[in-house]
């Protein structure tokens, strides 16, 4: 049945209907939210605000122990509220402030998705978070999956103290050709983050699961390959795609750690406070 439907959208692709079936097949959007932090004994604030196009956003900041805060860009399903529990672990383990929101389309963002519109998108949360008084040079960018290459774009134009990447493709059209061989030049849609990631001046990391099996493993490594240094990869053993902080045990957080120790000032440590269980 998957098979099917993916070849009559190929099929649709090539008929007309090119950015409604595109935007069917890429983005997965989920309306309703499913909790807040509040509810896993986080505080955080609700942060509205507008991308350069007037559309209106929603989002929330987690304030951190540590001065470094992550902007968070999800990956194409769902909302924010289907990332609490990795929000908490990053929260407990590494004393990270998250800042997380939902593209257009998402959640309680409006307008609809598209390539552009989520660049924006991701423009407009740096500012925001600015605004609530992170400065620039303490902002992590962190992307998974499709957010991976939202970051990337983020960061060629506005470099962070850090960005971190966690399964990300090569680009929209070479995840088309993994499924059906030669349909990739079909999409005008590209996140490319291939032809971008060359660029990229900001301290790198690059985490995979050698099991995912949604974006396959040798894409993170050929990201890591083209991004200039400095640099690092973390392969996650036996992870799949949505489950990499739950099966990378403790080698995933001590990968987070030491990549983000130095931008810590001296006497700061990402790691969780004394007394918290451990996993």
């Amino acid at each position: 049945m998957k098979w099917a439907l993916v070849i009559l959208g190929i099929g649709l692709l090539t008929w007309g209907c090119r950015e409604t079936v595109e935007r069917a097949l890429i983005y997965v959007p989920s309306r309703e939210l499913m909790g807040s932090p509040t509810l896993l004994g986080l505080t955080h604030r609700e942060v509205w605000f507008h991308a350069e196009d007037g559309v209106r956003l929603h989002g929330w900041h987690v304030p951190g122990r540590v001065p470094l805060t992550l902007l968070w860009c999800h990956g194409n399903a769902g909302n924010i509220s289907h990332r609490l529990d990795n929000i908490r672990e990053i929260h407990r383990r590494l004393g990270l402030g998250v800042f997380i929101f939902d593209y257009r389309g998402y959640g309680r963002s409006d307008g609809r998705p598209t390539e552009a519109g989520l660049y924006r998108d991701a423009r407009a949360a740096r500012e925001a978070l600015i605004r609530e008084g992170v400065p620039a040079d303490q902002i992590v960018y962190f992307g998974r999956s499709l957010g991976a290459a939202v970051a990337v774009t983020l960061a060629l134009e506005a470099p962070p103290a850090a960005l971190i990447v966690e399964t990300p493709f090569l680009s929209i059209r070479a995840m088309a050709n993994r499924t059906l061989p030669g349909s990739g030049i079909l999409f005008k849609t590209r996140f490319d983050s291939l032809d971008k990631i060359g660029g990229v001046r900001s301290r790198l990391l690059i985490l995979h699961g050698d099991a995912d099996e949604v974006v396959p493993y040798e894409h993170g490594r050929r990201l890591f390959e083209a991004a200039p240094e400095p640099k690092a990869f973390y392969t996650i053993r036996g992870a799949h795609h949505n489950d990499t902080y739950l099966v990378g045990g403790e080698g995933y957080w001590t990968a987070w750690a030491r990549f983000l120790a130095p931008l810590l000032p001296p006497g700061e440590e990402t790691t969780r406070p004394r007394g918290s269980p451990p996993s």
